[in-house]
């Protein structure tokens, strides 16, 4: 089956939203990151940032939390609470980008979203703790926390919002169709191994190499 679709999920600071962006203009298909936010923004009704920093994230750092996160106005939200507002938002335009034909998705999920599209490639990007610390330090600057507990705390937040909503186990290997550890294979040969499959993906299947 020829893949049009490809989905990254990544370790905070592992360079995915980089590799997605290199596959997308290799390829020469849209790209969707702050695009998905601006979108889900714009059919939600909440501001971008707010989008951004809570679509991707838990209210907070453990499924508990979910039981206090705040509850949506009746014939607004329909009764939801705002997280599972957005989820629902996320899905609905993750779908309808996919629809529209071939692209790249980074992040929010999208993996389990298109579970069932067998033209998706759904890609795991991560890297070793020293590779991640250094980047995000270069990208974003000092904090007072250090970088490590600024990746725990940034995949945590990720990790507990994936369970939530899929049921499944985020960064296990059998979710995703190929895992890519750019610390070790860098960032443009991880984004050159996806093009490859996907560029092999159009040809015809030759069952002797089964």
């Amino acid at each position: 089956m020829e893949k049009k679709i490809i989905t990254i999920s990544r370790e905070f600071g592992s360079g995915g939203r980089t590799v997605g962006h290199m596959i997308a203009d290799r390829l020469g298909i849209p790209f969707y990151d702050k695009e998905l936010v601006d979108q889900i923004a714009v059919e939600s009704g909440f501001a971008p940032k707010f989008v951004e920093e809570h679509g991707e994230h838990s209210p907070g750092n453990s499924l508990f939390s979910y039981a206090f996160a705040p509850q949506g106005v009746p014939g607004v939200m329909n009764g939801l609470s705002t997280a599972d507002f957005l989820w629902n938002i996320q899905c609905s335009v993750i779908l309808q980008l996919a629809e529209q034909g071939p692209c790249v998705i980074v992040g929010r999920n999208a993996d389990y979203i298109l579970k069932d599209r067998p033209d998706a490639l759904h890609v795991y990007v991560y890297a070793d703790m020293a590779f991640r610390a250094d980047r995000i330090v270069r990208r974003y600057g000092e904090s007072d926390k250090s970088p490590e507990a600024r990746l725990q705390e940034k995949d945590k937040r990720r990790r507990v919002n994936y369970q939530h909503y899929t049921g499944r186990t985020w960064g296990q290997a059998q979710n995703y169709d190929i895992c890519l550890d750019t610390s070790d294979l860098g960032i443009r040969q991880c984004a050159d191994i996806v093009c490859g499959i996907v560029e092999n993906s159009k040809k015809p299947r030759d069952p002797s190499q089964d």
